[in-house]
């Protein structure tokens, strides 16, 4: 089976899906189109191609000879020009890299100042836009000439290299191959990691200099002044002298903060709510899922035994369908509960009269991944159908016990119906589907709406919340929060509250210093 790994813009994945389809006509094997996961969220617009008549399929069994359909292949992928050189012959080292990792090498090519901002590469590059098969023929045209070439390839095994390496050595090519050498076994090739390898490689074979050796800097510095006796005192400069010392490093002095639940983040009074019911109740077993929602697994919250993929985090929980003085708990996200949770979770769960919980976070948007809409988002989608409701698809499938929580900022009442769900003596499948919307969306969306307003002259007000610092440290029962609305375009009405608070505030403080002043002595 052959593999295309296009570069991660729309107008090359386009050109993939199409000559993909040519390529396995001409050579008769299925392609497969490999995407990485930052290209999956590209979207836009792009014209038609021609539709093209495919002719009746005959299946016998029979056996393709892989002399037959190899070099069709390989034909093919020479003919179109499937794969890309750039800058090729303007020096003697070079990369090779497959399509989907073409962003982030010239990203670091940029660092190194051995690439533009507009992508244009002064190191010359072989771009795999076709995985597999490789073509000697491209691989020895580029390879010949130079030094070396470094092989920048994902994963563990590392088939690109040893295949590259094993074309080069049979057709007598002088080249000394990297790969692995310079760059991790496995893990994903961001920006840094290339970066590091690609400066390695570059510093081996002199294209650019080595980094001077960095002093060690000893950050924060703490000044203590010492008092010493007369006798001891030498000059003015003496009595005043401080002795530095250090603190330390950084990792010992500054507090790690991991990554967690944004301000405001609908979804985290539902794990609050969950952490309040097991103090009750005692601890669940929770199988979390993908998502916003995994933060739950981090401090404070600790919660979540298991992590499954996208939607299966119900699927997870059925091995523990049994009987139990406490019911297992399983964590869907609304993405992941239309992507696989609806039919291996929760259609699941009725046909084996399943006992747990299942808590389905419904955001309104497939938020960790970008914001995008799903089917049951709110908006209003002309290319999409939305507006389809959780809680008809989960009773559509037979759950009978079922609660809807529109707004999880209510506490109390996620408090009471997780322990209703957790202690409840009916048998079956249990949903609770808790809706807030995003608020990182929710605040793009209404910004848009409000600076629509106040242009068009409206009345628009605007709540800002902050902490008094008089207040704050103070340690008693003073509430030290506070609550001031900002209004836009106000009304003859706001103009006059305003105005009569403003004067009735400086009459107290008037008052209040006159106080002071008799009390003062």
């Amino acid at each position: 089976m052959w593999m295309l790994d296009p570069r991660p813009n729309l107008p090359c994945i386009v050109q993939a899906v199409k000559d993909g389809f040519d390529l396995s006509e001409a050579s008769n094997t299925p392609v497969m189109l490999q995407l990485r996961i930052r290209a999956c969220h590209v979207h836009a617009a792009h014209t038609r191609h021609q539709s093209h008549c495919v002719a009746a399929c005959q299946l016998p069994a029979r056996k393709e000879k892989i002399e037959q359909r190899w070099p069709n292949a390989v034909k093919f992928i020479e003919e179109r020009q499937l794969n890309e050189f750039f800058a090729d012959g303007t020096d003697d080292v070079g990369l090779i890299v497959q399509g989907g990792g073409y962003n982030t090498v010239i990203r670091a090519l940029e660092h190194l100042d051995m690439a533009d901002v507009f992508g244009e590469s002064k190191v010359p590059m072989y771009v795999m836009n076709v995985a597999y098969p490789l073509i000697e023929s491209e691989i020895v045209r580029f390879c010949e000439g130079k030094r070396a070439v470094l092989v920048l390839e994902e994963g563990q095994p590392n088939f690109v290299e040893q295949n590259i390496s094993d074309i080069v050595r049979r057709h007598n090519v002088d080249v000394t191959l990297h790969g692995k050498d310079l760059l991790p076994l496995a893990g994903e090739y961001n920006t840094a990691t290339m970066l590091k390898g690609l400066r390695a490689f570059m510093e081996k074979y002199e294209r650019i200099e080595p980094l001077p050796a960095r002093k060690p800097r000893v950050i924060p510095m703490k000044v203590e002044t010492v008092e010493r006796p007369k006798a001891e005192q030498a000059s003015l400069v003496e009595v005043e002298a401080a002795e530095v010392k250090p603190l330390g490093s950084l990792d010992e002095n500054v507090h790690a903060r991991p990554p967690g639940f944004c301000t405001g983040c609908p979804e985290r009074p539902i794990f609050t709510a969950l952490k309040l019911v097991e103090r009750e109740l005692g601890e669940h077993h929770v199988s979390a899922d993908i998502g916003c929602h995994l933060f739950s697994i981090l401090p404070p919250f600790n919660l979540g035994n298991t992590t499954m993929g996208y939607g299966l985090g119900g699927a997870g929980s059925a091995a523990l369908n049994v009987d139990s003085d406490k019911r297992a708990i399983s964590v869907m996200g609304d993405g992941g509960f239309w992507h696989n949770g609806l039919t291996s979770g929760i259609a699941n769960a009725v046909f084996n009269r399943s006992d747990n919980l299942t808590i389905v976070i419904d955001n309104s948007y497939t938020a960790a991944t970008g914001g995008q809409d799903i089917l049951s988002s709110k908006a209003k989608n002309e290319t999409r159908s939305t507006g389809h409701l959780i809680e008809k698809a989960a009773r559509g499938v037979g759950v009978e016990w079922l609660r809807m929580i529109r707004r999880t900022y209510d506490l109390k009442t996620m408090t009471a119906t997780l322990r209703e769900a957790l202690t409840t003596k009916e048998k079956g499948p249990k949903v609770l589907v808790a809706q807030s919307e995003c608020m990182l969306n929710r605040q793009r969306r209404e910004k848009g709406q409000v600076r629509k307003a106040v242009a068009a002259g409206e009345r628009v007000v605007r709540e800002r919340f902050g902490v008094d610092p008089d207040t704050f440290p103070r340690g008693d029962s003073v509430p030290s929060f506070y609550r001031a609305q900002v209004v836009s375009n106000p009304t003859g009405w706001d103009k006059f509250r305003e105005k009569t608070r403003r004067g009735f505030i400086g009459w107290l403080q008037r008052r209040d210093a006159a106080r002071r002043e008799r009390l003062a002595f």
